[in-house]
Formats: structure tokens, sequence, C-alpha cells
């Protein structure tokens, strides 16, 4: 399985035998995002919550089949797992409901928590079970911060842990923190040159190793 981060909230996930996955596409510009269009080819694009910067499924090319909600979905012989959670801290009072989705591709679970903005309960860690990489949300203000994000790593013990919803140098003016309040708090941390890594099931790394991606656009 390959993983490439676009951008934000935003990875394509691409199957060893071709089946694209595109996780929460952006809208160039909403509420400050400075990337360039998503606009890649997807067989699946999961959408976590109706804001302008997680559900532009227009922008994403070949009519993928989408996949958003609480509960289980299947799409192109994927099934995915969708657990509810909040945007913020008052059960959504503030930024509204947010879908974790879990799945597995190539035998690797796989846990994108969204726009998540609160701890995760006792109950929905259990409910979202064993993950091997987890994509988190990790530059605060609208999402949770470094500490409530390190806490979670703890909680749910994957792998592989790929942070996203920061500042970096392609989006700088985006009102979050960067990725370094989350990293220095990490024991295992690499920084990839690139956008782009390979996963594999029998390759993963045994402790909880952070892998910082640049983003594709």
């Amino acid at each position: 399985m390959k993983v490439k981060w676009l951008g934000h909230a935003c990875f394509l996930l691409t199957s060893d035998s071709g089946l694209r996955i595109i996780t929460d596409p952006y809208t160039p510009g909403a509420f400050g995002l400075e990337y360039a269009p998503p606009a890649e080819t997807a067989d699946i694009v999961t959408v976590s919550h109706d804001h302008a910067d997680h559900n532009n499924v227009a922008a994403v090319k070949g009519n993928p089949q989408v996949v958003q909600g609480v509960g289980s979905h299947e799409a192109k012989g994927v099934r995915f797992k969708g657990i509810a959670a909040a945007h913020d801290e008052s059960s959504g009072k503030d930024r509204g409901a947010n879908t974790i989705f879990c799945f597995a591709l190539d035998g690797i679970n796989i846990c994108h928590l969204g726009d998540l903005g609160h701890d995760l309960s006792d109950q929905t860690v259990t409910d979202i079970g064993d993950v091997d990489v987890l994509l988190i949300p990790v530059g605060g203000n609208f999402t949770i911060d470094a500490p409530v994000a390190n806490g979670i790593c703890k909680k749910l013990a994957p792998n592989l842990i790929i942070p996203m919803h920061f500042k970096n140098a392609r989006c700088p003016s985006f009102p979050v923190a960067g990725v370094e309040d989350f990293t220095r708090e990490r024991q295992q941390v690499t920084t990839s040159a690139g956008s782009e890594i390979e996963v594999k099931k029998e390759q993963l790394p045994s402790g909880a190793e952070t892998i910082v991606l640049k983003p594709a656009l």
C-alpha cells in the first residue's frame, strides 16, 4: 500500500492492486487553505464531515464511490466502519459532527480521525480496535492539539503515525500550529523528504513510529 499526503486531511491511499482511496478532499481557499486542488483520480472517497475543507468530492476524478456517515459501509470490496465523534469538545454544538473512518487495505488497518475535536472515550477506543496506521490531526484550534493527539496515540497504540491538519510551508497562513509541538513528544520520528511512502504489513514498525510527510499539493 502507498500513502500519499496531498495536504490538510487529504490522503491518497493506493492498494497493491491499484485501488485508490482519497480521504477528505479539500476546497482550495476554504478557511485559508493554500494547497492546489486535489484533482486526483480515485475509486473511493471518504468524507468525515460536511465542511468545505473536507468535502470537495467534485474535485476528485474518476466518478468515485463516496463513503460518509456513521455505520458500516462497503465500497469496491472494501469495508469501512464509520464511528461517531465530534468536531469540538461540546459534543458537536460548536462545529458539528465528525466521523472517524476505519478500514483495511492490503491487510493494514487504517484509522483516519477526520477533524476530531476531543479526546477519545474508552468506548470509542474499543470501537476503533486495532490500528496499524493512524492519520491524526495535530494542529489544534479546529481540531485536537498536540498534547491530546499524543494521548490518543498512546491509547490507540498504532504502529505508524502520520500527522495531518497542521501549518506548514505550503499552507503558512492556516491558523493552526505546526507539527513540531506534536513530534517533540514522540520517540521515533522520521521527516520524509517526499509526500509518499510505501507501507507493507510485514514491515510495520514494532513501536509507534511517526512519519512526517511533505504535502504533495
